[in-house]
């Protein structure tokens, strides 16, 4: 029986890691560069939260969220690219892992 909650528990966890993300796309000043086309955090946000259901049964952490929802095309494999005021481009993938660890510090 304290399996069971011990995994309900990494559940809900990682579902509020994943909330957070969400949340940190939605509101971010950033631009997302998907394949080319650029998008502010609210119609990225949009976009992997399409990605987040169609991936939810394979979703166990908040890395694999990052991993299938939110860090590269499934039709073309280009990586997204965020594109921030005052800082050079990077992965998506990469910004969101420095997001999720910051965090986790504040919330271990």
């Amino acid at each position: 029986m304290t399996s069971g909650l011990a995994k309900a528990d990494v559940e809900q966890k990682t579902q509020q890691e994943i909330n957070y993300l969400l949340n940190y796309v939605e509101n971010t000043d950033c631009i997302y560069d998907r394949n080319g086309s650029r998008h502010t955090g609210q119609e990225a946000v949009d976009h992997i939260r399409t990605k987040y259901d169609y991936f939810r049964d394979d979703i166990e952490s908040a890395e694999d969220f990052i991993r299938l929802s939110a860090s590269k095309s499934t039709f073309s494999g280009r990586y997204y690219q965020v594109i921030c005021p005052g800082v050079e481009a990077e992965r998506s993938q990469d910004w969101l892992l420095r997001a999720l660890k910051a965090y986790r510090k504040k919330h271990p």
